[in-house]
């Protein structure tokens, strides 16, 4: 395909690439009004303006800005819903997460690649001059590498609910959260150019996921300065944060990180997790100290009983957390060992839990935090 050639007013030139380039990624004209849309997807006008704004989509009035694949998305909706797979309200909830997480992918994506493909361009060339053939050569690139990662992801979500033992384990069960903060965020964006402050952000959020992902937890989302996420076993959680804080301060331009974590119940709807569980890993994480990991008692008794975590010898005993976690896992009717993995008898526990003073926390009582580091060994021989 040719590439479009653009002149006149700096207006006029930018309306022209962005319906050239609308027309391009979309592969079809503007058509229909939404109106026309929905009555040829055969969806009420009020179903099909839900979907839209689910979607994110603006109102666009009675605009002729609609094609054949709206058509399409709306009449696939609508069908789920008819068939019974799924009911309404759940349709809304799909284009919603959907519509979210794609707005958030596509707008990184053309920032990323416009921003960083672009600054070489030879003088005379505008960035619409460059922005059409290079969306020309890396749609279908992104379009199949998206759809491979999405599968990938499919089949490892779709593997943890088949292999829940009930039905509310799929929505609402045990997880080890954890929240990690930069401190002193707010002050030192003041100071940073923005292109530095990018750059800070992107590192940590890329060394952050990759240590997660590699670990064997779940990266839930990133909130610019801080991460959240979550692992069925709490020695896994326990690693990730410990090993979150020794690589980054190992970084002389990252800020001091400290991780807050609690295990517990946790509700999971559309991809995030809710729950006193995940507001109580948030206040720890607000008192932990500069490089520090504040877990909650719950945790520290769920490591004592897979054997990964100790306050007293390196056997576990004189703990006072040794009771709590009989009851843990008397409750659950299984040994909490059997979430973790099992550590080297031999070597001991690798975790050192030291207890904190009870302190009030808003909202949920006194909470008692530990101090969770990793256990010195003692040299063989």
């Amino acid at each position: 395909m040719a590439t479009p050639e653009y002149g006149g007013e700096p207006e006029e030139a930018d309306a022209t690439v962005a319906l050239d380039l609308e027309r391009l990624i979309l592969d079809a004209p503007r058509r229909y009004t939404p109106y026309q849309a929905a009555r040829a997807a055969e969806v009420p006008m009020e179903l099909a303006t839900r979907f839209w704004r689910a979607m994110g989509f603006p109102d666009i009035g009675q605009s002729r800005a609609l094609n054949d694949s709206d058509v399409i998305a709306l009449r696939r909706l609508a069908g789920l819903v008819e068939s019974g797979l799924i009911n309404e309200s759940m349709a809304i909830q799909v284009a919603r997460s959907t519509g979210q997480t794609t707005a958030r992918l596509a707008g990184w994506q053309m920032d990323t690649f416009l921003e960083n493909l672009t600054q070489a361009r030879e003088p005379g060339l505008t960035r619409a001059d460059v922005a059409y053939p290079l969306v020309e050569l890396l749609l279908p690139e992104l379009e199949q590498f998206l759809v491979y990662v999405w599968r990938r992801q499919l089949a490892a979500v779709t593997g943890r609910v088949v292999q829940a033992a009930e039905d509310t384990e799929i929505t609402s069960g045990r997880l080890a959260v954890g929240f990690a903060d930069l401190v002193g965020f707010t002050r030192l964006s003041r100071r940073l150019e923005e292109e530095e402050l990018g750059e800070l952000v992107e590192t940590f959020e890329s060394t952050c996921s990759d240590l997660i992902a590699g670990q064997g937890g779940r990266l839930i989302k990133t909130l610019g300065d801080e991460i959240l996420y979550v692992s069925e076993d709490p020695v896994t959680a326990a690693e990730i944060a410990l090993s979150l804080v020794d690589t980054l301060t190992k970084d002389d331009t990252m800020p001091a990180l400290r991780v807050g974590m609690a295990f517990g119940a946790v509700t999971s709807r559309m991809g995030d997790v809710f729950g006193t569980t995940v507001n109580l890993a948030s206040r720890l994480t607000s008192i932990a100290q500069r490089d520090a990991v504040l877990i909650d008692g719950e945790f520290a008794a769920a490591l004592e009983q897979a054997g990964a975590g100790s306050q007293g010898g390196a056997d576990g005993s004189g703990s006072a957390q040794s009771q709590l976690a009989e009851a843990l896992a008397a409750a659950s009717g299984a040994p909490l060992a059997s979430m973790a993995k099992q550590p080297d008898a031999a070597a001991g526990p690798r975790f050192q839990l030291q207890p904190m003073w009870r302190r009030p926390v808003r909202g949920l009582g006194l909470v008692e935090p530990w101090l969770l580091s990793r256990r010195v060994r003692p040299p063989r021989g």
